[in-house]
C-alpha cells in the first residue's frame, strides 16, 4: 500500500505541476517578482530613513548635553571668582558626569552612523539591481509576446489553431450540407420528369406537351444555325429573310384561303 500510495502522490504531483505550467504566464510572474523586489527595496529604504532619525536624535541630545557641558563649566569659573570653592567644585562633578554621557552618546551616534551608510549603500545597489530587472523584464515581455503573437498568427494560417479548427470543421459542415441538398433536389427533378413522383403543384407538363417543347426548341435551333451560316458565307438578304422567315411559310398541303374583299356602298 505505501508503493502504490507514493505512486499516485508522484502522479497527483506530476499532472498538477503540468496544470501549473499551462497556467502559468512568465510575463505575470516577471511582474510579481518584480513587485517583490520593490517591496523589498522599500523596506531597505524605510531602515535606513529609521536609522537616519535615531542618528538624528542622537545629535540633538549631543547637542543638549554639551551646551549643558559648556554652561556647568562657567557656572564653576563663576564660583571661584566669588570665593564659592564648593560650588565650583559641585559644578565641574556634574560636568564630567555629563560628559561621561556625552562620550557614550558619540559612539552611539558613530555606531548609527556607520549602520546608515552601510543601509545606503545596500539600498542603492539593490535600486541598480531593480532597475537592472526591470529592464531585463520588459525585454522578456516583450520578446514572450511577439513570439506569442507570431505562433498565434503561424497556427492561424496553418489551420492548427483551435479558432481556426473551428471554423474550417464549420465551413466543411456547410459545404457537405449545400452538396447534400443539391444533390437531393436534382434527384427529386429526375423523379419528376420521369413521373414516378408526382408534382402536387399542377405546374407540370405532361408528355405530349414536353414532346412538342422539345421539338419547338430543336426547330428554333436549326433555324438560327442557317441563318448564322448565311451570314459567315456572305448570302443575300433575300436568302436571309427566306431563312429566316421559313417557319412562318405554309405547307403544301395547306390551302390557300381567299383575301377578303370590301365593297365599296
Amino acid at each position: 500500500m505505501s508503493g502504490v500510495m507514493k505512486r499516485m502522490g508522484m502522479i497527483f504531483r506530476a499532472k498538477a505541476n503540468k496544470a501549473l505550467d499551462r497556467a502559468e504566464d512568465p510575463r505575470e510572474t516577471l511582474d510579481y517578482s518584480y513587485q517583490k523586489q520593490l517591496e523589498l527595496l522599500q523596506k531597505v529604504r524605510r531602515g535606513v530613513a529609521d536609522v537616519a532619525t535615531s542618528r538624528k536624535r542622537l545629535e540633538l541630545q549631543l547637542n543638549q548635553l554639551q551646551s549643558q557641558s559648556s554652561k556647568l563649566e562657567d557656572q564653576g569659573r563663576k564660583a571661584l571668582a566669588l570665593g564659592r570653592e564648593d560650588l565650583a567644585r559641585e559644578a565641574l562633578s556634574r560636568r564630567a558626569a555629563l560628559q561621561q554621557q556625552v562620550t557614550d552618546l558619540e559612539t552611539q551616534h558613530q555606531t548609527l552612523q556607520g549602520e546608515e551608510e552601510k543601509l545606503t549603500l545596500a539600498a542603492q545597489r539593490l535600486q541598480a539591481k531593480v532597475d537592472a530587472f526591470r529592464t531585463k523584464k520588459e525585454t522578456i515581455k516583450a520578446t514572450y509576446t511577439a513570439a506569442q503573437a507570431q505562433t498565434r498568427i503561424g497556427e492561424a494560417f496553418s489551420g492548427i489553431s483551435e479558432e481556426m479548427g473551428d471554423v474550417g470543421m464549420a465551413i466543411q459542415r456547410a459545404e457537405d450540407k449545400t452538396a447534400q441538398l443539391q444533390a437531393r433536389a436534382g434527384a427529386i427533378d429526375e423523379l419528376l420528369a420521369s413521373g414516378v413522383l408526382d408534382d402536387q403543384s399542377g405546374l407540370a407538363k405532361d408528355d405530349i406537351q414536353s414532346e412538342l417543347d422539345r421539338l419547338s426548341g430543336g426547330t428554333d435551333v436549326e433555324l438560327e444555325l442557317q441563318r448564322m451560316k448565311a451570314e459567315l458565307s456572305g448570302g443575300s438578304s433575300s436568302q436571309q429573310q427566306a431563312i429566316e422567315g421559313g417557319q412562318g411559310q405554309q405547307s403544301p398541303t395547306q390551302t390557300p384561303q381567299d383575301t377578303p374583299r370590301f365593297d365599296k356602298q
